[in-house]
């Protein structure tokens, strides 16, 4: 608020300035216009120059603060993204386990199937420690 009030104000006194210097009427009655100024206009290759070389750094700059918005962007997404995920898998793991607490029971004719794949790697194991030990 400050800056707009300054900006206000010297404003108002350049226009006053302006308006002052053509109302100002000499002692000889005459009006000449005043033709001097207080800064001089550079050639506008000048200006050109400057332009182009302030336009290269502030197009730099833009590219840069874009790129690393993009990147802090991304970034964000893909954290939100991967909690989110993280949340959904437990709540569906969740929801698995509580399906299957009611535990089924298995049939008797699979028990006694793995029973015997049990019984014949044990069988297999001692031959194979037999034949080691005779060798």
């Amino acid at each position: 608020m400050q800056i707009v009030l300054i900006l206000f104000f010297v404003s108002l006194a350049g226009i006053a300035l302006m308006i002052g210097r053509k109302l100002i009427i000499p002692k000889d009655e005459l009006v000449e216009p005043l033709n001097d100024f207080f800064f001089e206009i550079p050639d506008s290759k000048d200006v050109r120059i400057i332009a182009v070389k302030n336009l290269k750094r502030y197009g730099f700059i833009a590219l840069v603060i874009t790129i690393r918005l993009y990147v802090r962007t991304l970034n964000l997404i893909k954290d939100k993204s991967n909690k989110l995920y993280n949340k959904t898998y437990k709540i569906i793991t969740r929801n698995k386990f509580e399906k299957s607490s009611g535990h089924k029971e298995v049939s008797k004719f699979l028990k006694k199937v793995s029973e015997y794949k049990q019984k014949i790697s044990k069988i297999k194991h001692q031959i194979v420690e037999e034949e080691r030990n005779q060798s």
